[in-house]
Parts: C-alpha cells; sequence; structure tokens
C-alpha cells in the first residue's frame, strides 16, 4: 500500500469512530418540531443525528472577514496613487519615504503573522477576526492624528505608527480565510469561499487606487481623505464582533479531521517538496504584485501619466483579476484541476511582467498598459484561492492557518524586500529618458518573474498529486480497520 493509501485509510478509520452522540454532545443535536432528540439507549444516533452540516450563518461570517480584508488593503494601499500630494503636504524630499508607507505595512505583516498563527490555533478566527478589528480602528484613527496634528501640517512619524499598526492587524485578517473555509464550507465550495475572502483584500486596494486621487487633488486635501478611511473603516470592522466562533456540526469529514500539533506540522512542511515549491512561487509573484501596485504611479508618471491614469490602471488590475476570479473559482471547485490551472496561470503571470517594459511610452497611450494590467490582474487574482486550498490539500492534515500563514509571510516580507530593490533602481529625477524612469525595475521585476515559470512543472503528475480532503469527503462513509501508518507518509522521498 502506498503512503497516500495508508494516510487515506488511517483518517477514514479516525473519522469513522466520531459516530456517536457521545464524540460531538447531546448539547450538539438540533432539536425536532415535536421537541429535543433524545438519544438512544445505547448513545449510537448514527441513522438519527446529522453528524455533518453546512450552516447559512457562515455567509455572515465571510461577509465579515471580507470587510475585514477590505478596508486592510484600502489602507495599505491609500497613498500609492497619490505618492506625489503626500510628499508634497509633508514637505518630504522626494517620494521614497511615502514607498515606505506601504512597505511597513508589508514587514508589519510579517511579524504579526507568527502570533496570528497561534491565535488561529488556540483561540479560533473569531478572536483573530476581532484582533485585526481593534487593530485596524486604531491604526486608522492614528493616520488622522498624523494628518491633522501640528495645527494642520501633520506629522509624518504618526502617520507611519497608525501604518504599522494596522500591519500589524492585517495577518489576523487575510490568514483567516484557509482556516475559515476548512472549520465552515465543504470541498465542493472551498476555492469560491477562499475567493471570496481573499480577493476582498485587493478589491480594497481597487477601491483606494480609485477613491485616494478622486479626493485628493490639492496637497491640502489629503488630511480629509484619511478621515473619511477612517470613519469608514470604523463602520466595516462593527460586524466581527457578532461572528460565530464555530459550526455546531462539521460541514464534511475533512473538516472533522483533527490537525497535526504546531511542531508536528511545520516539521513535515519543511521537508514537502511540493509545499517548498508552492511557497517559493506564491512569495515571488505576491511580493511582485504587492511592490507593482504600491510603485504603480512612480512607474507611470515620468512617461507622462497623472495620478488618475495610474488610479485606473492598479483599479483595472485588480477587478479584472476579481471578475475572472468569481467564474474561474466555482469551476475548479467543481472539476478540482487545481494543478492544471498553476501551470497555466504562472507563465501567464511572468509573461505579463516582461510585458510591462514596454508598455510605459512618452506617447502616454494607455490601452498597452490598461490591457497588460488586465489580464495580469485575472492571473495573479485567480491562482491566489487556487494556490492557497492547493497546498493544503497536499498537506492535509497540517493545520490549514500554519500553511496559510507561512505563505502569507513569504509574500509580504518579499512584497517589501522588492519595494526598496525597485525604488533603489529608480533613475535620479535628473537622469534617464524621461528622467525619473524605473525601467530597470521593470527589468529586475520580469527576470525574477521569468525564473520560476519551470517550477509549477516540477510539482508533479495527478497520481502525485491527489486532493486529499476531496477524496477523504467523497470517501468517507464506513468503519474501517485501523492501518499502520505514521508521519513519514508526509513527507516526500
Amino acid at each position: 500500500m502506498t503512503s497516500q493509501a495508508r494516510l487515506k485509510s488511517f483518517l477514514l478509520w479516525d473519522l469513522s469512530k466520531k459516530r456517536s452522540v457521545d464524540e460531538y454532545g447531546v448539547s450538539r443535536i438540533p432539536s425536532s418540531p415535536s421537541g429535543p432528540l433524545e438519544a438512544p439507549a445505547d448513545g449510537n444516533m448514527t441513522e438519527e443525528l446529522p453528524l455533518y452540516r453546512s450552516y447559512k450563518r457562515r455567509w455572515y461570517g465571510l461577509c465579515a472577514l471580507m470587510l475585514l480584508n477590505l478596508i486592510a488593503s484600502w489602507c495599505w494601499l491609500t497613498f500609492a496613487p497619490i505618492s506625489n500630494s503626500v510628499a508634497a503636504f509633508y514637505h518630504l524630499s522626494s517620494e521614497s519615504p511615502v514607498n515606505w508607507l506601504a512597505t511597513v505595512i508589508l514587514f508589519g505583516y510579517g511579524l504579526g503573522s507568527v502570533p496570528c498563527a497561534f491565535i488561529l490555533n488556540r483561540r479560533g478566527v473569531k478572536t483573530s477576526m476581532l484582533i485585526s478589528a481593534i487593530l485596524l480602528v486604531v491604526g486608522n484613527w492614528i493616520r488622522v492624528a498624523g494628518a491633522k496634528c501640528n495645527g494642520g501640517k501633520g506629522s509624518f512619524g504618526v502617520l507611519m505608527l497608525g501604518q504599522i499598526i494596522i500591519g500589524f492587524g492585517q495577518p489576523f485578517a487575510l490568514n483567516a480565510p484557509s482556516y475559515f473555509s476548512d472549520m465552515w464550507f465543504t470541498s465542493n465550495s472551498r476555492i469560491s469561499a477562499n475567493a471570496l475572502a481573499s480577493l476582498s483584500n485587493p478589491l480594497g486596494g481597487a477601491i483606494g487606487q480609485l477613491v485616494s486621487p478622486i479626493l485628493v487633488t490639492k496637497p491640502n486635501q489629503f488630511p480629509d481623505m484619511i478621515l473619511y478611511v477612517a470613519i469608514i473603516g470604523t463602520v466595516v470592522c462593527l460586524p466581527s464582533l457578532f461572528v460565530p466562533a464555530r459550526p455546531p456540526l462539521p460541514p464534511c469529514p475533512s473538516s472533522a479531521t483533527p490537525k497535526f500539533a504546531f511542531n508536528k506540522s511545520a516539521r513535515l512542511l519543511l521537508y514537502n517538496r511540493r509545499f517548498v515549491i508552492v511557497f517559493i512561487l506564491f512569495s515571488v509573484l505576491v511580493g511582485f504584485f504587492n511592490s507593482f501596485s504600491s510603485l504603480i504611479n512612480q512607474i507611470m508618471e515620468p512617461y507622462g501619466y497623472t495620478s488618475d491614469d495610474a488610479g485606473i490602471d492598479g483599479a483595472i488590475m485588480i477587478l479584472a483579476g476579481l471578475v475572472f476570479s468569481a467564474i474561474i473559482s466555482p469551476i475548479l471547485d467543481r472539476t478540482h484541476n487545481f494543478l492544471l490551472a498553476i501551470r497555466i496561470q504562472i507563465p501567464v503571470i511572468s509573461i505579463c511582467y516582461i510585458c510591462l517594459i514596454f508598455t510605459q511610452t512618452k506617447s502616454r497611450q494607455l490601452p498597452g498598459p490598461y490591457v497588460v494590467s488586465g489580464v495580469l490582474g485575472a492571473a495573479s487574482f485567480s491562482l491566489l484561492p487556487v494556490a492557497l486550498e492547493w497546498v493544503q490539500e497536499q498537506v492535509f492534515p497540517v493545520s490549514p492557518e500554519l500553511t496559510s500563514s507561512i505563505l502569507w509571510i513569504g509574500g509580504n516580507f518579499l512584497g517589501g524586500i522588492f519595494i526598496l530593490i525597485m525604488d533603489a533602481l529608480k533613475a535620479p529625477p535628473n537622469e534617464g529618458d524621461p528622467p525619473g524612469n524605473m525601467t530597470r525595475s521593470l527589468i529586475f521585476q520580469a527576470v525574477v518573474a521569468a525564473a520560476v515559470i519551470p517550477l509549477p512543472f516540477m510539482l508533479g503528475n495527478r497520481e502525485q498529486t491527489r486532493n486529499r480532503r476531496v477524496e477523504l469527503d467523497a470517501e468517507m462513509g464506513r468503519p474501517r480497520p485501523r492501518p499502520n501508518v505514521d508521519d513519514e507518509d508526509l513527507l516526500e522521498v
């Protein structure tokens, strides 16, 4: 028997033991119209008790999680399309300090992801969302103080402090979708649920890309825009107070399967070849998406494009991604062709980064940047939930909060590093053709993105990359004799 077969047999046996009222608790038995159900004398309610159930309240929790991710990303990209106005308001010598307003959130995200993983594992998604909501609200109002203090002149240091606090709060929302979908949704809807929650984060970025240039046409309008974002952020964080902690009954067998402890999970991930490959891919491509989104105004501005042009370009990239993800996610939920999607999307993303080198022109032609950004967004956004869910299929029953946290740490950390590198490669204001261009930065971006194209083809074939949770949910049904299995079945040879 192969290692995957032994693992599946073990999981089926482990779940088959949990078919009694005693395992789930009599208090979780739903009431019938004639009164509460009573357990038989032998305590076995295999036929009467619904062991698995999907609850409508899961959609409320998903919407609350979407709102948190939306406002967190809006705060992250508040300054990207108006970097010149922010520099003028604070009398900065260049736009490089403004880049740090996005970079500190990415680094703060990495630091916050460590306690976030433990909070999700020990206290659950509700506690994680509450922490995120509190930090986002506090960070937003500190930003308001940083824009309005000193008699209206503001303090760039206080503004930066608010950004750091928002960065700490972001992972408690963005790392939660994989955990939330595993707990509340079945194998036939997890990609869609993860897509809705995860992609609301870039939707917030799209709103920021569009709204900031509209509200800030002059530097003195900047403080009012920060105030409006803080008010909206406070309101959208309120639904997190009423999110249920967990479903009374699991939606499917894979949700009910006990997950490995953190130390065991970390060891298995370290030696799992497919996870390591996905970690590299995820980190590089998410990192470049973060850096490109943060620097888009500075990339386009030297060629005569306006802040509005840059904001629309960023919004097209994000909105195209959301629309395509809404189409492809339900299809993948039903076909489960995750690996095929990954192998198509990653080369497309890399080609788009190469094309970005040639789309910026002095003639200020908009169709080229808009088309390439739209394709880049469609491929990048649809890849995001697929990668998060596929890697969990490969390492199941490793804790989903640990896998998603590690992947997001890599993506945000490299995003911060890429911003610093691309800013350093930027031509000086009085040099280059045109002066201040970021052509070298775009070449760096394209070369690294092209280097990862072979990696998805090293993940293995269909037989080696079977979807463990999907197969478990499909085959769960009958008690089985306990097989011999150990942790090495999750290690790659």
